[in-house]
């Protein structure tokens, strides 16, 4: 007996058996605990938003106020000549 087939007939076997019993309010306590997890997953993913657009926010403020595209003035000026 090859390996596929020993897999296929523990497969069989398996489900031959008496299946176990499922407790009455599984489905129920399943979907409340999906609906918990997508709530939550919902929220985070909302902050995160809130976080990345007051982030944005911030960095576009600072680039107005501070300007930092311009060249800083020049500490050192040329000599004079001709005067």
């Amino acid at each position: 007996m090859s390996g596929s087939e020993r897999k296929e007939a523990e497969v069989r076997r398996m489900m031959e058996t008496p299946h176990p019993v499922v407790p009455g309010g599984l489905g129920a306590q399943a979907a409340a605990r999906g609906e918990r997890l997508l709530r939550r997953h919902r929220a985070l993913r909302r902050t995160l938003w809130l976080v990345l657009s007051a982030a944005l926010l911030a960095l576009a403020v600072w680039a107005l106020a501070t300007e930092p595209w311009l060249l800083p003035p020049s500490d050192t000026v040329p000599p004079v000549e001709g005067v």
